[in-house]
């Protein structure tokens, strides 16, 4: 501060020693030496702030204590802790700004949230102020409760930031009356000095009112707005935790995450552009007042065409409601078919339907694109009119003034007539972005209001009892009926009597607590240990029990990290059955007392779910109640059919009584009865021997201190962002990958265009009111037609603007689609979805329509500047002295600034995806999370990770407000030195039409600097998208689908041969060797069995085959051509696969079984009847049309598998490879279903080493395996 002051100081005596030089043609040499020693203290100034500017980085944690606390390193000082002048200049955030000059900031580098500021606070105001409106709104559907509710919160924040910016209008709006002040003073023949110092001394007034109350009218709305942005994103993650089966139909998991990250995010600006709004209308007649204050009845004229312009803007805002509606709902879809791919990838690519699924996506992007080109042609259509209203308004008053002769058209006049217009023209400029913005949030609004009014599971109709003592049972179910439909007529389950008691055993009046496992498992992204222990605190021996019963320790020591061990988004890195187990240890160690489980064994071997049922069902869970459904005869009791509970009893009891449980057993023993029983003998040597090919090698299990200390990065690697300044790079990336030099360049020249037009029509203005005997009418008439090619020149300015931004809209998203679609498998096993979606969601639409305005807004505001500048120098040459060194000091500073900033913005990249990522992993498993009882602790996780966004987002607005704090200053020093002199300069020296003209220009200078400034700085922040999609726009990719040189004949693979040569599979560079060198050969004709323990690597020989991994060494040979020769798309769509989880995607029946459209109505009705879904469908009204809605969640999991089945029918390929097809459909499905497949695939290839009967004659492990699997049967 102190080194700024000097500097004003000597700047203001140069400027008085100037003046007095210029007035009286000579100077005291005594006056001299002053001048010279606050020359040499300038000088000194300027090094001491260059060197704060431009502190060198140095790396000073080699001086810091290692026993020093973390919170006593961080010296950051909060807002709510800082004093008033901290706050009132923003030098609160000066220890950041440091911070961040002297190495790259990371998200722990920022400081906390204040109380007031964090999500539960906001939260808790928004959700009382919701109970409210929604007890007051009675039966008016129409009310949107969550802008009612909003408002109730967050009126008075609103208030007072609306008082911050009518402060900054009037200070606006009397800039004017003070340059009709300066302008009379310099027409004075005896000038008083005082008035003129007092006319300075009132600008300077003014100027700071203006500089601080706008500064914190932005800073203080976007706080607000991120109270509301928060208090929405909560409010929807709670909902979704409520939502019931059939709110959940109408809104998918992408829809909902989208809800979050765009709809509730736009809520941030919404209390800035609401206030622009009103306050600019405002402004707008305060103008008006103004002008008719100077030229009175002169001004009445004008108001027609004002009016005019004012009712174009209804329909174009209609316009672009409509616009914006289309564009968001074509968005939805959109992002709602991305998000079911990416979480079904492993499927597309196994099927090779890339390309279909792709054309899904750019479909839905050609729907978004045209409503997104509507509403960019139609800014630039507005654009035109805003710009021409003032141009025609002022030709008109000063028509007014020539016919009325209310006023006389001198230099006072004129400019003060053109400069009350300028100051209609901001609100003009600002009023189309503020009617598009605020037409977003009303869409926003509405779209989280219906979510919110969706139904949902009552909490208080569940009422929760404490254990009694005297009741015989725990769970009771008397004549119950239930349906995921209210509104259906039969319900999916109908009067369903079921009573459990204490320790019993069963394969809602709630006493106690609940652990459920679901039979899709649900797993989190993080470790095995974070899935089991699901937020509770460690119990070693507790914790070690439940992977021993749940029979994961084999599995947790052969892995690297033990069960530290990170598990991928969805349990992508883990197989059916470990996902399974994890799931079921987790209840386990709940220590829950009542247990729901649905079919938890369906993905495991025989053996290890004998080992479940016996150690963890009945051992482990011995005094617990357990209710297990399942379609393993083996461990029922109860027997649901058709929806209804059709018998109910012990195993023998059930036996005893025939009908539907006699056919199950039967079927069941029926489907195992061609297993030699003699093979039993061996079922007391449990321990099985290792395959010297599939299972992976022993390693010891406790690692948690060796991976402490050595930690590396497992699957997920920290998400990637760019370190320095943004620069110049990012920028020339978007204007060279969209093409678009042509249309940036024409944007320039007509910007430079409109530029110069504009000041010509000033200089005219300025020449000619010197002679007074010029027509009125002539001078008006040249004035209003140059300035009328001015505005066509800034309607090209904007057309080519947003012709860029459409191109780059484009190229990226078709490179970012591209890529995506290429992409290897393990790209998405190591990216969480949330990244992805995250920068096809929000990061895209930044460049869709960011980066083209920002872009403009710079272009247009540096010109600008840079022609003041040239026009205030060229009436007073000595401004140029301050004002060069107000645009480098700007300069210093915006890079001082930069450095953070830009960190700030990269680090907002990645705490939003966590949000997105978690909010759409509790989506999925919401049901688990209710039974588990979590939903606080849930909810406590996602409001940490929405503060630690918030806080980012929060400092990065207080340093773009510090910054242009800080350039408005050094500009108000240019405006205040060329205000000195025309009030000192002597009236015969400048011409007063030249002063008016001067100051006009001046007068609009802090406010262009500010422009620029702040949307140079939104323009760095918006191109750091750029920079984050451009990363996965290169994501290296798989083989090529088709090499033209290597195709196989159509009629490959004739014979279905398969030959493995020393086969080795890794899955990364540097991970360990999964297969370990296979070699063996699977003859044409036969029916090959691949068998092992879960984990084995049967899934990782299956990827082998499809290629979704590259061996490591060796080859596969199918019909003597290695697969690795030819293209994916030709391999992949001559193998058939049944996934172990089967995968429906949201569509219909038809496009399920037939999603290339390849196959007519008569082949997919056969092939559903030979896969047993043809009665099932046939029922429905809609037939092969039925809805299919996301996952397949309407449809059992057996039904999803025979949905697969009938993939394969349809395609019937030579080679077909069942993953474990029948591990969720009952054993007389099954018994169907091999009947089938051994009658549909006679000739044909179905992919231990042998002939069953071989291997079953000698101690093999498959002779084991199946010793173990009739021993449960039998034991059970």
């Amino acid at each position: 501060m102190k080194s700024a002051w000097w500097i004003v100081f000597f700047l203001t005596i140069t400027a008085l020693n100037i003046a007095e030089l210029v007035k009286s043609h000579h100077i005291q040499i005594l006056e001299v030496f002053p001048w010279l020693a606050n020359l040499l203290l300038s000088v000194c100034a300027l090094k001491i702030l260059h060197g704060t500017v431009f502190r060198p980085t140095v790396d000073n944690s080699f001086l810091e204590s290692l026993l020093v606390e973390e919170s006593e390193k961080k010296s950051h000082v909060d807002l709510g802790q800082a004093s008033f002048l901290s706050k009132l200049t923003f030098s609160w955030i000066n220890p950041l700004l440091r911070l961040g000059n002297s190495k790259p900031l990371s998200v722990d580098d920022i400081p906390s949230l204040g109380s007031e500021d964090e999500a539960l606070h906001a939260y808790t105001k928004f959700n009382d102020a919701w109970s409210l409106v929604e007890k007051e709104k009675g039966f008016n559907i129409s009310t949107n409760s969550v802008f009612w509710a909003i408002s109730r919160v967050y009126w008075k924040n609103m208030l007072l930031s609306g008082v911050y910016l009518s402060v900054r209008t009037i200070a606006v709006v009397a800039t004017p009356l003070l340059l009709y002040a300066f302008v009379n003073f310099s027409n004075l023949e005896d000038k008083n000095v005082r008035k003129g110092v007092f006319l300075v001394g009132c600008l300077v007034v003014l100027k700071i009112v203006e500089s601080f109350s706008y500064r914190h009218f932005y800073f203080y709305s976007r706080r607000i707005g991120m109270r509301m942005r928060t208090s929405l994103m909560v409010a929807v993650y709670q909902k979704q935790l409520k939502l019931s089966s059939l709110g959940k139909q109408n809104h998918s998991t992408g829809e909902i995450t989208n809800y979050i990250a765009i709809d509730a995010y736009r809520m941030g600006d919404f209390p800035m552009w609401f206030n622009i709004l009103w306050v600019s209308i405002v402004q707008i007649f305060l103008a008006i007042a103004v002008l008719s204050a100077v030229v009175g009845i002169g001004v009445l004229p004008g108001l027609l065409p004002l009016v005019i312009c004012g009712l174009l803007n209804v329909p174009f805002a209609k316009l672009l409601q409509n616009y914006q509606t289309e564009f968001m709902s074509a968005q939805d879809k959109r992002l709602r078919a991305l998000s079911e791919i990416l979480n079904n990838m492993k499927i597309i690519k196994l099927q090779s339907w890339e390309e279909k699924f792709k054309g899904i996506i750019e479909s839905s992007r050609r729907s978004e694109f045209k409503w997104l080109t509507q509403t960019q042609f139609m800014k630039s259509y507005s654009t035109l009119l805003y710009w021409m209203s003032p141009t025609i308004v002022s030709s008109v008053i000063f028509f007014g003034c020539v016919v009325f002769k209310s006023a006389t058209l001198d230099a006072g006049t004129v400019f003060t007539v053109l400069a009350a217009l300028r100051s209609m023209a901001e609100p003009v400029r600002v009023l189309p972005d503020a009617l598009t913005s605020l037409i977003q949030v009303k869409v926003s609004f509405e779209r989280i209001n219906s979510f919110m009014l969706e139904d949902e599971l009552k909490r208080e109709d569940l009422i929760v009892l404490p254990p009694r003592e005297d009741l015989g049972h725990v769970v009771l179910i008397q004549g119950g009926c239930f349906s995921w439909d209210v509104e259906v007529d039969r319900p999916t389950l109908r009067d369903i009597t079921l009573e459990a008691r204490v320790g019993q055993k069963i394969a809602v009046n709630v006493l106690g607590s609940v652990a459920y496992v679901s039979q899709a498992s649900w797993i989190q992204s993080g470790t095995i240990r974070d899935n089991i222990l699901f937020g509770k605190a460690m119990d070693k021996n507790k914790y070690e029990e439940a992977i021993r019963v749940c029979a994961l320790d084999k599995d947790i020591e052969s892995f690297d990290y033990g069960d530290l061990t990170e598990i991928g988004q969805r349990g992508l890195n883990m197989s059916g059955g470990q996902k399974q187990r994890i799931q079921l240890a987790r209840a386990v160690y709940n220590d829950a007392d009542i247990y729901l489980l649905d079919d938890p064994f369906s993905a495991v071997d025989a053996h290890t779910a004998a080992t479940l049922f016996n150690d963890c069902v009945m051992t482990a869970l011995a005094n617990k109640t357990v209710i297990l459904v399942t379609h393993q005869v083996e461990f029922l009791n109860h027997v649901v059919e058709g929806g209804q509970v059709t018998q109910s009893g012990s195993y023998q009891e059930l036996l005893i009584a025939g009908t539907t449980f006699e056919q199950l057993v039967f079927a069941h023993e029926s489907t195992i009865g061609s297993f030699d029983t003699s093979s039993s003998t061996n079922q007391d040597d449990h321990h099985m021997e290792h395959s010297n090919q599939l299972d992976q090698n022993d390693r010891p299990y406790n690692k948690e201190d060796e991976i402490l200390t050595n930690p590396r990065i497992q699957l997920t690697e920290e998400e990637e962002k760019e370190v320095g300044d943004v620069g110049w790079k990012a920028f020339s990336d978007y204007i060279f990958i969209s093409k678009g030099l042509t249309y940036s360049c024409f944007s320039t020249l007509a910007q430079l265009g409109f530029v110069a037009f504009q000041a010509a029509a000033s200089f005219w203005l300025a020449f000619s009111v010197r002679n007074s005997k010029t027509n009125g009418v002539y001078v008006v008439g040249i004035y209003t037609l140059i300035s009328l090619l001015s505005a066509v020149f800034v309607y090209l300015r904007s057309l080519f603007a947003v012709l860029l931004g459409l191109k780059a809209s484009e190229a990226f998203f078709s490179g970012l689609t591209g890529s995506i679609f290429n992409a290897p498998m393990l790209f998405f096993d190591s990216t969480p979805v949330g990244r992805i979606l995250t920068r096809a969601s929000s990061d895209l639409s930044v460049i869709d329509f960011d980066i083209p305005l920002a872009f403009s807004f710079v272009m247009a505001a540096l010109t600008e500047m840079l022609a003041i500048i040239g026009i205030m120098a060229s009436v007073t040459w000595q401004v140029l002295f301050v004002g060069i060194f107000a645009m480098v000091s700007s300069k210093y500073v915006q890079g001082y600034y930069q450095k953070s900033a830009g960190e700030l913005m990269r680090i907002n990249g990645t705490t939003k995806a966590p949000v997105m990522n978690y909010a759409s992993e509790t989506a999925l498993g919401v049901a688990t999370i209710r039974a588990f009882r979590v939903i606080d602790q849930f909810s406590s996780n996602y409001l940490k990770l929405v503060d630690t966004d918030a806080k980012v987002f929060l400092s990065s607005n207080a340093t773009l407000e510090w910054l242009v704090l800080r350039t408005e200053t050094l500009q108000n020093l240019t405006l205040f030195t060329a205000a000195i002199f025309l009030v000192l300069i002597p009236k015969s020296y400048i011409a007063p039409g030249l002063v008016g003209l001067s100051l006009s220009y001046a007068f609009a200078l802090t406010g262009t600097q500010v422009f620029l400034s702040r949307w140079y700085s939104s323009l760095a922040n918006y191109i750091v998208s750029v920079e984050r999609i451009k990363q996965y726009m290169h994501i290296p990719p798989e083989p090529p689908a088709i090499v033209e040189d290597h195709r196989p004949p159509n009629s490959w693979p004739s014979k279905g041969r398969i030959e493995l040569l020393d086969l080795k599979i890794r899955y990364r560079p540097n991970a360990p060797i999964v297969l370990k060198g296979i070699s063996c050969t699977f003859k044409e004709g036969t029916r090959i069995g691949v068998v092992g323990r879960t984990g084995s690597g049967k899934t990782t020989l299956i990827s082998a085959l499809f290629r979704l991994v590259e061996p490591h060494g060796g080859k596969i040979i199918i019909d003597g051509v290695d697969i690795c020769s030819i293209g994916l798309k030709d391999l992949r769509l001559k193998l058939s696969i049944i996934p172990q989880d089967p995968t429906l995607f949201r569509g219909s029946v038809r496009t399920n079984l037939d999603p290339l459209g390849l196959h007519s109505d008569d082949e997919i009705w056969k092939a559903l009847e030979k896969c047993q879904l043809k009665t099932t469908i046939s029922k429905l009204p809609n037939l092969l049309d039925s809805s299919v809605s996301d996952e397949g969640e309407n449809w059992s999991m057996g039904q999803r598998q025979l949905f697969c089945l009938g993939r394969v029918l349809l395609k019937r390929n030579r080679i077909l490879v069942l993953d474990e097809a029948t591990a969720s459909i009952d054993s007389s499905t099954d018994a169907i279903l091999q009947k089938i497949i051994r009658q549909e695939f006679a000739n044909w290839k179905l992919v231990e080493y042998d002939e069953p009967s071989k291997l079953m004659e000698t101690n093999s492990s498959f002779s084991k395996l199946v010793a173990e699997y009739w021993s449960s049967c039998t034991i059970n």
